[in-house]
């Protein structure tokens, strides 16, 4: 009988530990987000996204102050539109912008929102006129080489 509520007891701290390494796992890997606070939800539209992601944090001076709810196509603009959650306890000018950063060298994108003047806040609904799309880093490369590749034919050039 002892050795039974033993395994009982065992048996439920070997549940509770998976159940925690679970939560951590999926909040390290931003796919679970608990937020209580209620938000409003505002668009923008993007020429590039690069390798951002739903749930991607929004951050403000450092601190996140909302999520990526969704990445769309606009076929007619042909532009990716990102609607974004803002906390509601964040109010931001209508002129505010956003840009598309990444964490570190080669670390996850984000949405960095820079505050702008304006005296009407953003409310619900409101669409985001000034974006910064991101940088690819592949795109950088091949315009360094190419620079490079004419600096190179443009030298040889003058020799002669």
């Amino acid at each position: 009988m002892q050795r039974s509520k033993n395994d009982v007891w065992v048996g439920m701290f070997v549940i509770i530990g998976a159940v925690a390494i679970l939560f951590l796992a999926l909040q390290s890997a931003n796919l679970l987000s608990l937020n209580f606070q209620s938000t409003y939800r505002v668009s923008a539209k993007f020429e590039n996204v690069g390798g951002l992601k739903p749930k991607a944090a929004v951050r403000s001076g450092g601190v996140v102050v909302g999520r990526v709810e969704s990445l769309t196509f606009d076929d007619k603009s042909f532009q990716a539109r990102v609607t974004l959650a803002l906390e509601s306890r964040y109010a931001f000018p209508k002129d505010s912008s956003l840009k598309i950063l990444t964490s570190g060298l080669l670390g996850e994108q984000y949405i960095g929102i820079e505050a702008g003047a304006a005296d009407t806040n953003l409310v619900a609904g409101d669409v985001i006129g000034a974006t910064q799309s991101a940088v690819v880093l592949e795109n950088l490369i091949s315009q360094f080489l190419y620079s490079k590749a004419a600096e190179g034919s443009n030298s040889g050039s003058e020799k002669k």
